[in-house]
This record gives structure tokens, sequence and C-alpha cells, in this order.
């Protein structure tokens, strides 16, 4: 049996060598639980957080065969493939649902598909695809599992295991993050319009903001990471000299900087709805000191776009995907903004055979297989860039790249009967290396994608508007398209000769809304009454 220090070693070597997220013996014996830490500055906030007090969830799980019937149905004129492979996903989907494992955990929820544990990351951007079920199952109670587990100085782990321990020690670099809760429940409430949800949420993300904030920023209020907690776990960020997996470089992470001023915006927009502004004020200063430390010290405006910043504040010069979280946030101006789409045009960059890489191409770590983070194009990282460019207003970019990566999200599909974690930038591929049966994050392609940005349906139910930029000019449509907690919508729109021809609509629905349609050829609002 191997020292501890020999098995950190072997798993170190393993992970270096490409194996994605290596089982640590290191870290499993040295498993934390709350009771471990035996001081910790209280957040009073926490005495908000209700999770902490709830029971095992003790409703059965649904399954596929029983739900599908209740499920929004997608039809595509010639295009079977794309729905053949939306079922197969949901089939996926439903087969990884699971009951709580151990006391820890208080909900049923929709697993990772990686290992036994409760990623942060990984769920975050599930919850994304499956918001469109959550009449059949409350998948974004999933979360509830972090919440409950979170410490009493604000604390959540990002890697919750079966057993209900945490992988790692609070102020190890890699255990927690990245700071994408307040966007998930942000998406969440935009589909729904819960906010008896929200209400619960905010004081458990704006306590785990606030310990981010105390614990993984630098003098200027910029942030750092690492390669396991950032998500990207072995990308060529850093110098040479550091780790890749669980060293921060003495960088300021350009996508935990973007994070955490996402997050900072997003809980002050919560606050505005609870009536609870008072409590955010650092918050909001904090997002303008953060937006111009993006604009003034990531940004570089010779080579128009955002890096990582050592620590004798020069730019790296490193492109890789998550400098797209700057767009995301809003943090950069409209001419700034353009300048970092421009990259995703650029050959050399990010417009591979397969968009778009997590490493660009002409980085010297760069690999045609993907290398799991130095090139591999991810379906969690192309979603972020869509939602990033639609902030912006680039419609006609986000549908571009959607189409390009469901494309060869199908093909592969085709080939293989199966979705994968990640997938080659240069070729029609899974990824090397790369997990078959990923749903998973890779769900947001065959369901999220498909309706947000090949079907053109975005929702914004607190606002009662439904945006259908339609783009297609086959006849498609869907059946029991969801619309906030009693909304059901019949959607069809026929067949067109031109794409800048007026579509010619059919619309059911049980409550009345407003729908901003867009074409080719104008815009046009609708009143959509029962």
């Amino acid at each position: 049996m191997p020292s501890d220090s020999q098995a950190h070693r072997q798993w170190l070597d393993q992970v270096r060598a490409g194996t994605p997220r290596a089982s640590n013996p290191y870290m499993v014996v040295r498993k934390v639980t709350a009771t471990t830490l035996d001081f910790l500055a209280a957040d009073p906030l926490m005495a908000q957080n209700s999770f902490r007090n709830r029971t095992g969830d003790t409703a059965a799980l649904p399954t596929f065969a029983a739900s599908r019937a209740l499920l929004p149905t997608p039809f595509w004129e010639g295009h079977q493939d794309a729905i053949d492979c939306w079922w197969k996903t949901w089939e996926m989907a439903f087969a990884n649902l699971r009951r709580p494992s151990s006391p820890t955990h208080v909900a049923n929820y929709i697993d990772t598909a990686f290992n036994d544990c409760l990623f942060m990351w990984d769920s975050v951007f599930i919850l994304h695809f499956a918001r469109y079920g959550a009449r059949v199952f409350d998948f974004q109670r999933t979360l509830d599992n972090l919440y409950a587990t979170q410490l009493e100085d604000g604390f959540i782990t990002r890697e919750l295991r079966a057993d209900g321990t945490m992988q790692f020690h609070p102020h190890d670099p890699a255990s927690t993050g990245p700071n994408v809760l307040a966007w998930s429940e942000w998406a969440h409430y935009q589909t729904t319009g819960d906010e008896d949800r929200l209400a619960c949420v905010f004081p458990v993300i704006l306590a785990y903001h606030r310990w981010l904030r105390y614990n993984r920023s630098w003098p200027d209020g910029s942030y750092y990471s690492s390669g396991l907690a950032c998500g990207m776990d072995n990308m060529r960020r850093q110098g040479p000299d550091y780790e890749p997996h669980t060293h921060h470089g003495h960088l300021s992470w350009i996508d935990a900087t973007a994070q955490a001023a996402l997050s900072a915006d997003l809980l002050v927009r919560m606050s505005a709805v609870l009536g609870r502004t008072e409590e955010v004020a650092e918050e909001r200063r904090e997002f303008k000191r953060l937006t111009a430390w993006i604009q003034t010290r990531a940004w570089d405006q010779k080579q128009g776009f955002c890096f990582d910043v050592d620590r004798d504040g020069k730019t790296s010069g490193v492109r890789q995907v998550g400098a797209y979280w700057a767009m995301l946030a809003g943090l950069l101006d409209p001419g700034q903004a353009r300048r970092m789409a421009a990259h995703l045009e650029d050959e050399n960059a990010f417009k591979r055979p397969h968009r778009v890489p997590s490493l660009s191409a002409d980085h010297p770590a760069y690999s045609a297989t993907g290398a799991y983070w130095n090139g591999a194009v991810w379906p969690p990282t192309t979603w972020m860039v869509l939602k990033g460019l639609e902030r912006y207003g680039l419609d006609d970019l986000a549908h571009e790249i959607a189409v390009n990566h469901h494309e060869n999200v199908l093909q592969v599909w085709r080939e293989t009967g199966t979705v994968w974690e990640n997938y080659a930038p240069e070729s029609a591929a899974p990824g090397q290396p790369a997990k078959k049966d990923f749903v998973g994050w890779s769900g947001l392609a065959p369901i999220a994608v498909l309706l947000e940005h090949r079907f053109g349906l975005r929702p914004d139910v607190p606002g009662k508007t439904l945006v259908w930029d339609v783009r297609t000019t086959e006849a498609f449509g869907v059946e029991r398209y969801p619309f906030g907690a009693a909304g059901l919508l019949d959607l069809r729109c026929a067949a067109r000769t031109a794409a800048d021809q007026e579509p010619v609509l059919s619309i059911r629905s049980n409550i009345p809304l407003t729908l901003d349609l867009r074409w080719a050829g104008g815009r046009r609002s609708i009143s959509v009454v029962p």
C-alpha cells in the first residue's frame, strides 16, 4: 500500500498523462465533514439557510416511460434524427435520477454521470436543459443537496461525495467553484417565475459569494482559481512551474473574476425582486469594480481579447474559452464585445470544424483530439458562449455556432448512438478522453440548443414574454412547451420558401403572454390569449 505522498504523486502522474479527474487517493483519506472543522467565522446569513434543516426526499423517482407523454415534444420536418436524439437524451437523463444517498442529501437529484460525486459545476449546466422537464421532476432541487452542506462561514463544496462528505478541505484551492450558482437560480427564475425558491436561495448564494470574495480574491479585487475549481481541469493556461489542476499560478483568472461579477450582478437583481436591496450594497460596488478591472486590466487593446493577468500585471496572451464569461456577465462595452466575438470567427483561434474549442488552435498545447481541456469542445462552455453572444445581440453568430455544434453532436450520435462528455475540435468525433452516455451536461445540445437556438424559443416568464427567433425554413414546433408554473403552449411554424418570409404561426396557450416574433425580414409583437 503506497504512502499518502506516493499515492498523491501517482494521482498527479495520472492527471498529467490525461486521465480525466482521476481518483485522488490522497484526498480520499482526507475527506472532510462539517464536524472536522472546529472553528469557523460564522456568517449571520446562515440562520436563513432553510436547506440545512430539511429531511431527505421520500418521493418516488419518475421513469422515462411514464414521463415521456408529459415532456415537451418537438417536431421538425426532415430532421427526425434530431428528434430521436432529443428523446434518447431525455431517456439517459431519467436513468440518472437518484434518491438521497446519505443523511446529508436532502433531495432527489440528477446525477452528474461522472463518478459517485455530485459536482457543482456540472449540476449548474445540467439544469440549463433539465428545466424543460420540470413538470415531471424538479431537477432544480439537485442543488439543494449542496446548499444543505453549507458551512457556518458560507462555504459550499464543489464536490459532494455519495456518503455526504466533502472531497476537499475548504481552504484547498480546488475545494469549491466556479461561482455560477446565482446564474443557475436566476435562469430557473426566468423560466418558472418561482419567487418562493428565489427567496430561499438568495441568502445561501449571497453567503457563498461573500465566502469566495473573502477567500479567493487578490488585493485588487480580482479572483483566482485552479484547474479543478474552475472546471477546466488540465488547461495549459499557467506557466510551466505550476501544476494546472491544483495551483492558482499566482494569476488573476479572467473566468473566476467575470463569474464573481456575474454573481454580484444577479444577486443585486434577485434583491430587487425580493425587496432586499439594502443587503447587497457591497455586491453592487463590487460589480462596478470588477467591470473596471476587466475593461482596463484583463482587456488587451491590441489583441481585442480578455486574458488572465499575472502578478506583475501582464496579460497572459492565452486565448481560452473561459474569457467569454466576460461577455455573459455583460462586462465589456459594445466595441469590446464585437472584438471578442471576432475571435470566434478566427480559424487560428476558435473557428474549427467543431466550434468552440476550449483552447485556441494556435496554442502549443492545442490538441486536434481534445486532450480534455486543451482543445476539446465542451457542451457547457459552448452554451456559455451562446448566452454571452445573445446578451450582446449577436444572434446571427450565436445561431451559426449553435448550428455547427448541434450538427456535430448529431453526427457523433448517429455514429455512436450516444452523447459524449466532450468532442474533438477537428472532426465529428468524441474527444480523447471523453465519457459516453454523458447526461450529464451533454444534454445541452440535443435539448437546450435545439429549443433556444435552432428553434429560437427563449422564455422570460416574469416578463410574460416569449422570444421566437425563427430561422429555419422547414416546418417545426413544440407541443406542451412549458411556460412558468401553469403555462402550456403548442407552437407550430409552417414551412417557408425563404428566411425573410414572415412566419405563419399556430399558437395555442392556456395563459396570456406576449410573443416577440423575429425573423430575417422583420420583427413584431403578438398578443397571445388563451
